[in-house]
């Protein structure tokens, strides 16, 4: 009789803890559990934007290009001030939904500028490199004007006027400026960029080095630039709207951009392989050890709670396959939250947290029934 008793205070013990691990991991994964607000503001004493934690703005549609055939000049003019210099995040990319590639990004790595280009263009795809970096464009953090210009000799990188950096073997074009274009994240999975965002125009031409100082100057003068006739504007956007949710494009009809109430990312990746996922960097092998840490406590003390119980043959084998379901569970739920990326590699280290839990019990079976037979004289 005593022993009954016994046995039932521990598996209420351990039936509770269960329950307020299973609680943990589900809000870890999960939160918030919905679509945040777009942190986005226009800023309050001259033109641009305000990008805050989770903040991204698109085109309605595609940029059309009408010189699709000339595969050797294209340029970019960005104003920005980036909002912290030890993160890596998208400040912008196009994007289709035929290809889940993005043609085109320009990302922020710590101080570092990169682009990047993946298209699906047998031309463009020969080219190599796929991406370039630029060192400590970003090291003081301050507003500055950025123009990347390519042409038949390579491409030029601009820095408030004068040239900073000339890559030979990396070229634009126009057809990479095809599809939508996204604002402060990744098309594809959340990567949002904290920051400022005055101006920004794509051209179909190279632009000179004259016409790119006498665009620095007049666009951070006089809030445009000074365009002449053989400038083929694709895309112009001033940021003078100063309010609402659109920003028009002032090379003419089409191409506005949107500002949705919510943060979204347009074509979230849906369990993406652990091969494309795997990356050098610390975040990568820090996620990699939150993951395992996080699923032990489940391995631990399900496995104890199965094997207590008695009514399992295999109490082991059926918390590991408890933690892998969990885990599916919690990466198929994250493709429908922006803020969450839903990936293979969080389950496969999920479970191999909850294995790594199995064996800790079984390891330390006896103290833990100790410390729950000790909780219950104390509280007898």
């Amino acid at each position: 009789m005593i022993e009954r008793k016994h046995s039932s205070f521990e598996l209420s013990i351990l039936a509770l803890i269960c329950i307020l691990v299973l609680c943990g991991i589900w809000v870890a994964g999960l939160w918030p559990f919905h679509s945040p607000t777009n942190q986005i503001a226009w800023l309050a004493d001259t033109n641009g934007l305000l990008f805050g934690r989770h903040g991204t703005a698109f085109t309605s549609g595609p940029l059309a290009t009408s010189n699709l055939q000339d595969e050797t000049s294209s340029s970019i003019e960005i104003w920005l001030q980036p909002g912290v210099v030890d993160d890596s995040s998208t400040i912008l990319a196009f994007f289709t939904p035929q290809d889940p590639r993005q043609r085109f990004a320009l990302r922020q790595s710590d101080t570092d500028l990169a682009l990047s280009i993946g298209s699906q263009n047998e031309h463009i795809r020969a080219r190599v490199p796929r991406v370039v970096y630029v060192d400590d464009i970003f090291r003081e953090r301050k507003l500055q004007f950025i123009a990347i210009t390519s042409g038949a000799e390579g491409t030029k990188l601009y820095v408030d006027g004068s040239v900073v950096k000339v890559i030979p073997q990396f070229r634009l074009s126009a057809s990479d400026f095809t599809g939508q274009l996204v604002l402060g994240t990744s098309p594809v999975v959340n990567d949002s960029w904290p920051g400022q965002l005055r101006g920004l125009a794509f051209y179909e031409n190279e632009l000179s080095a004259t016409q790119v100082s006498r665009h620095y100057e007049t666009w951070t003068r006089q809030g445009r630039p000074d365009l002449s006739q053989n400038e083929q504007v694709l895309a112009l956007y001033l940021f003078d709207e100063r309010q609402g949710h659109v920003i028009h494009n002032g090379a003419g009809s089409g191409a506005d951009i949107q500002i949705p109430e919510r943060y979204k990312i347009l074509r979230e990746k849906f369990l993406e392989p652990p091969w494309k996922e795997f990356n050098r960097r610390w975040s990568y092998w820090k996620n990699v050890g939150i993951n395992i840490g996080g699923f032990i406590p489940l391995g631990f003390f399900f496995c104890a709670y199965l094997a207590l119980a008695g009514k399992i043959s295999r109490p082991a084998l059926v918390t590991v396959i408890l933690g892998a379901a969990v885990s599916v569970t919690i990466e198929v739920l994250q493709a429908y939250l922006p803020t969450r990326d839903s990936g293979m590699t969080d389950i496969i280290t999920n479970t191999l947290g909850t294995g790594l839990g199995v064996i800790l019990y079984r390891w330390k079976a006896a103290l833990l029934m100790k410390i729950i037979r000790r909780l219950r004289s104390v509280t007898a």
